[in-house]
């Protein structure tokens, strides 16, 4: 949660709603973007991938 609210800027509450679409795979955006978020999840010793659909 840490890491979403500092990437997104927002409240819990926005962190708990991405992470729900991150979880059933709804959370989209630029490859790029998403590279960028999960190497920060990996940084915080989170598993995290970005593919493509």
């Amino acid at each position: 949660m840490k890491v979403l609210r500092a990437e997104l800027g927002g409240d819990l509450s926005r962190a708990k709603e991405t992470l729900r679409r991150i979880r059933t795979g709804t959370l989209t955006g630029t490859l790029p973007e998403m590279e960028l978020l999960a190497s920060r999840l990996r940084a915080a010793g989170i598993e995290a991938t970005a593919e493509r659909p």
